[in-house]
């Protein structure tokens, strides 16, 4: 099973710039257009959050937009950029999401691998909190099927990058979700956004990856103090390969594939 996972393209209203500067709809627009040029295709996208800037009627609509021209299945969780009955609203066609509360999901209908996505937003702030309502939801939906292979998304990575102007809006409680994904082993990975960098780290047993923005890129600042700032790197995107043996192997993806094929390796 191939999973694709696209995170953070902070989505404006048509004609306008993200920050004013960067514009982060033509970037998820080519981004789409890379994920449509990959042979084999996915069989599953991934949006690990952020997907509005302002969580604008004006910013959904176009992602509404935007997203049909995936032709595979997409889940997509909230960010901190999103709001959660907006981000309801405007996906609530698509039959995953629940009608109130937090946007949690398990959906494992597309294929063997199962996906968990956590909503762990909390509303008018940018950290997240797997706090001990989430915990308990999450501990039932793995019991349901503890021995099927599993994927946890959430948006803030529970755990801190070293990057400290982004490490002070983490998922906190991340301690409670190590100790829950360490008595499943079958969870083979916990994907995130919000760092807008690809990064990966041992977490309660299994691997914490984080995936980079279609946008720009966190500055790797990593100096105690460090001012913040970001810079227009390569966006890329992941794309998980599960199969019975070995499990989950990652790629990362640049969305500009460069010159080639070349005839030699």
């Amino acid at each position: 099973m191939l999973i694709a996972q696209l995170s953070d393209p902070h989505l404006c209203a048509p004609g306008t710039l993200y920050q004013g500067l960067v514009d982060s709809n033509a970037m998820f627009e080519a981004a789409i257009e890379r994920l449509a040029t990959l042979d084999p295709a996915p069989d599953l996208v991934l949006l690990t959050g952020d997907v509005t800037e302002h969580a604008a009627a004006a910013e959904y609509q176009l992602a509404r937009r935007l997203l049909a021209g995936i032709r595979q299945p997409v889940l997509a969780i909230p960010g901190n950029h999103d709001e959660r009955e907006a981000f309801r609203a405007a996906f609530a066609d698509r039959g995953y999401l629940p009608a109130t509360g937090p946007l949690h999901f398990a959906v494992g209908r597309h294929g063997p691998v199962r996906v968990i996505g956590l909503d762990i937003s909390v509303p008018g702030q940018h950290h997240g909190d797997f706090d001990a309502a989430t915990a308990a939801w999450l501990e039932a939906a793995l019991a349901a099927e503890p021995e099927r292979p599993t994927l946890i998304m959430l948006h803030q990575p529970p755990i801190e990058t070293g990057i400290g102007f982004i490490d002070a809006y983490r998922c906190f409680g991340g301690e409670r979700l190590a100790a829950i994904v360490a008595r499943y082993p079958a969870v083979e990975r916990v994907l995130c956004g919000h760092v807008h960098r690809h990064m990966s780290l041992r977490f309660g047993g299994s691997l914490l990856q984080i995936a980079p923005s279609t946008t720009t890129a966190i500055a790797l600042r990593l100096a105690p103090g460090a001012e913040p700032a970001s810079f227009v790197e390569p966006p890329a995107l992941l794309l998980h390969h599960w199969r019975a043996e070995p499990g989950v192997v990652t790629h990362h993806v640049p969305i500009n594939s460069g010159e080639g094929p070349l005839p030699f390796f």
